[in-house]
């Protein structure tokens, strides 16, 4: 929710005017531009996409070998677990890098030098899996294609297949998991130069502006029962569905769906978040259209309406250019804990 201290931007009459002008703004400039991504040079992590507590040593090991990169480690373990210390799933993989005792019990290292390999631990499970990552990329480092895509298809069906198949075996789930944690991870890195607009940016914000004036309905899908009405994330959500792209459900888990622009990077349609918790993306607690000219849409509360807001606040986190290819990398499944 929204705190009651953000101040509506305008008239409802005059917001769809000025919202008519940024659609066609966003055209152009999606027209107009090309390019743009994480080019080149040392990667860095995007800011507040890993939580604290574990920026540090994803940043360290994510560097172990050539063939991994801290928003690629990163990556692998938001897939894996959500950054759930806890997480244990139906085929007993445990803790935050969810490995199987058999394979904890073969590569689990002790990362802070304790004196134990505890896989409820991040600060042994996170080393373990960058280490476990260099194992299997020095395993089919002859191979021919891409040695981060051969690490990805190693891990997921095993070394001997990239080896036999001479690079990412044909099998559709190993294809699939090498595309989705390349895709997550230009979530988690800090953009080198541009970030490429958004093609369906203005789509999502023709929905948003014909929403403006509803009430807010926490929880609310905008379902006929719910009699149209919205929270934040749920108008986010259906925004994007009307072009395409299928946002997850909480504002928190949206901000993977895409690369991060900075505040001075901003267009039109991108997703803006807000949270009490600056270095943690999990903390986010509020989500918005941004439209221009430092103005959002967004359902800011209960008791309020769909309407324009400042985004230049305290509490503002970040921002994602939703991509299709990004959203559909998100899992859907995490364990629990």
């Amino acid at each position: 929710m929204r705190k009651a201290w953000l101040i509506a931007g305008a008239s409802v009459g005059l917001c769809l005017s000025f919202v008519a002008l940024l659609v066609v703004g966003t055209y152009s400039a999606a027209a107009g531009l090309f390019g743009g991504g994480v080019k080149g040079g040392a990667v860095a992590l995007a800011k507040g996409a890993v939580p604290a507590r574990y920026q540090p040593l994803v940043q360290k090991w994510g560097n172990l070998c050539p063939a991994i990169n801290p928003a690629l480690l990163a990556a692998q373990l938001y897939q894996e677990s959500g950054w759930n210390p806890k997480a244990q799933s139906p085929a007993a993989a445990q803790g935050i890098a969810q490995f199987i005792p058999g394979t904890w019990a073969t590569h689990g290292i002790d990362g802070d030098n304790d004196g134990d390999r505890d896989v409820w631990d991040p600060a042994d499970a996170i080393p373990s899996a960058a280490s476990y990552d260099c194992e299997l990329a020095g395993y089919v480092r002859k191979a021919p294609g891409d040695p981060t895509d051969n690490m990805l298809a190693a891990y997921n069906a095993g070394a001997y297949a990239v080896i036999k198949h001479g690079g990412v075996p044909p099998y559709r789930e190993t294809q699939n998991y090498v595309k989705v944690i390349r895709n997550l991870e230009k979530s988690f890195a800090r953009p080198v130069g541009r970030v490429e607009p958004s093609r369906q940016a203005a789509g999502a914000i023709y929905f948003a502006q014909q929403k403006l004036g509803t009430k807010y309905l926490w929880g609310g899908n905008g379902t006929p029962e719910q009699g149209g009405r919205f929270d934040c994330s749920g108008l986010t959500q259906a925004a994007y569905r009307t072009v395409g792209i299928e946002l997850p459900r909480v504002a928190n888990d949206q901000y993977n769906a895409g690369p991060h622009p900075t505040r001075e990077e901003l267009l039109p349609g991108d997703l803006v978040f807000f949270s009490d918790d600056l270095t943690n993306s999990r903390a986010i607690r509020h989500v918005g259209i941004y439209v221009g000219g430092g103005y959002m849409i967004n359902a800011p509360y209960t008791g309020a309406v769909i309407r324009f807001d400042k985004i230049d606040t305290p509490d503002y986190f970040g921002a994602t250019r939703v991509t299709k290819e990004g959203a559909a990398a998100l899992p859907t499944d995490l364990p629990a804990a």
